[in-house]
């Protein structure tokens, strides 16, 4: 049994030690400067620093934000593109900065995010284990809509406060949450709760 229970927390310690996110790594892809190069290589982002890292001829160069105008990358572990661009974005009252954000949905209204590892506790129910918590690193998406006029406007998830940022469409779009029973809070949903309001 004792050898039963080391190898079941070596594989989970393996496990948490493998783990990796798409924001720890680097992704082939290409970048474009405000200037209007574009540069190919290997990109790596930091969207809580706003920094962008490139690799091209085994040199790394690192962009700030005002310096990049979009980037998009091949996320191998997502196993999908993904595209970013800089927009400016009020930080506080009075001032503006560039942002990098993530292009989630294009439409009428479009749908971005931004990403964040966040350390989050979590129980261990296991007879093994004897209960108990720990903690592990998840991601966590803040989500933004765009509307064709370039506003952007912070969301935070809950179903109200969606349903008062469609307000012209308030009632079809709250039967369609309903039939189809969708997550305000899931990336997955608001592409399709999106997609809908720009259709009607």
């Amino acid at each position: 049994m004792k050898q039963f229970i080391f190898f079941t927390c070596l594989m989970i310690s393996l496990s948490i030690s493998a783990q990796r996110f798409s924001s720890q790594i680097f992704h082939d892809g290409f970048m474009v400067t405000t200037d209007k190069d574009t540069i190919k290589g290997a990109l790596k982002y930091d969207l809580e620093a706003n920094i962008l890292l490139v690799v091209k001829n085994n040199k790394t160069k690192s962009f700030s934000s005002r310096k990049v105008f979009y980037f998009e990358i091949f996320d191998e572990i997502l196993n999908n593109y993904r595209q970013f661009y800089s927009i400016p974005y009020t930080v506080n009252i009075n001032y503006k900065t560039p942002v990098f954000f993530e292009l989630v949905y294009e439409g009428k209204v479009s749908l971005m995010a931004r990403e964040h590892l966040i350390s989050q506790t979590v129980n261990n129910s296991s007879a093994y284990w004897g209960g108990g918590t720990g903690t592990q690193i998840v991601i966590k998406y803040t989500f933004f809509f765009m509307d064709d006029k370039g506003k952007i406007t912070y969301f935070n998830g809950k179903k109200k406060e969606l349903l008062a940022y469609m307000s012209k469409k308030q009632s079809d779009v709250k039967k369609f949450i309903k039939e189809n029973r969708l997550d305000t809070d899931s990336m997955a949903d608001l592409v399709r709760i999106t997609a809908f309001y720009n259709s009607i």
